[in-house]
């Protein structure tokens, strides 16, 4: 009996602080208004993506030509477009389309922008000089200039804008990864791994990325609405997905001409940008909140 009683002082012991940040997370989440506010928005994207084939009232690519532009009513809650699409329904499956881009966009910038950096500050020298003077052109741009660039070249597709908006995104989390590199490499620990004569691709995998993954999830979480924003912009200007895709930014684009007489066609497809974007924000604002210690206990 003793023992168990050993065995969970020393479990208490070694996690007490992990606890501790828990419940000064959970306080601080429940302080900030803005952040409940954003993770609602993202959690109700989520399910809506989710459940979208069971909660949308028509097929979102269905036409029906004696129904078009008919405006907002019970059988069309938001109305219908030039093709008589339902815009409810688009809206819906366009949210999983708008999600779908954001998650691969920072599958594929995360582990290639991190990697990247914690080479260029493990190794340093001309390594580091290559990395960072290519990250450094990408970084010379405004991002969704970039983007449309690159997606022109590659061509219209909604792939082709995945790959666009994650080449142009990469060379922000390779700076910050490349930052808590120089500072991690300087300690003890790192040191004595060395002279242990632990291998070099053992310590960045087991050692270094684990730190510098914090710092770019928390800017992953600031990103997320900008992803969603410059693939819709891509969309608008005929860059990215293309029809019958159900995609807000291409739905905003081919209802504009109706804006005067029908302004419901672009009105909600823009609406639901602005509270995803708007939602990404408030949720990645509370994040970095939340994980710097000093604000969340108020100093």
């Amino acid at each position: 009996m003793g023992d168990i009683t050993d065995v969970i002082a020393s479990w208490k012991e070694r996690h007490s602080s992990e606890i501790s940040d828990a419940k000064e997370i959970v306080h601080a989440t429940k302080k900030s208004p803005l952040t409940i506010v954003g993770l609602s928005l993202v959690v109700a994207l989520v399910l809506v993506a989710i459940l979208a084939p069971y909660i949308a009232p028509h097929d979102p690519i269905a036409m029906h030509l004696e129904n078009r532009l008919a405006s907002p009513s019970m059988s069309h809650l938001l109305g219908t477009d030039e093709l008589g699409r339902d815009i409810l329904s688009r809206i819906i499956y366009g949210t999983g389309v708008a999600l779908k881009i954001m998650i691969i966009v920072l599958m594929i910038d995360l582990p290639l922008g991190v990697l990247l950096g914690i080479i260029a500050g493990y190794f340093g020298g001309w390594i580091d000089e290559a990395i960072m003077r290519v990250a450094d052109i990408f970084m010379a741009f405004p991002r969704l200039i970039l983007a449309m660039a690159i997606g022109a070249a590659l061509g219209p597709s909604l792939v082709n804008t995945m790959i666009a908006i994650a080449i142009t995104m990469w060379p922000t989390y390779a700076r910050l990864a490349r930052g808590e590199t120089l500072s991690i490499k300087e300690r003890t620990f790192i040191e004595a791994e060395k002279a242990l004569g632990t291998s070099k691709a053992r310590i960045i995998l087991s050692s270094i990325l684990p730190l510098c993954s914090s710092t770019t999830i928390i800017r992953a979480t600031l990103d997320m609405g900008n992803v969603i924003r410059i693939a819709a912009g891509m969309s608008f200007l005929g860059l990215g997905a293309q029809p019958p895709t159900p995609e807000w930014g291409l739905m905003v684009s081919t209802g504009r001409s109706f804006l005067i007489n029908q302004w419901w066609v672009p009105t909600f497809p823009g609406f639901a940008i602005l509270l995803a974007v708007f939602g990404f924000n408030l949720l990645g604002d509370g994040i970095r909140d939340i994980s710097d210690p000093h604000l969340r206990r108020g100093e």
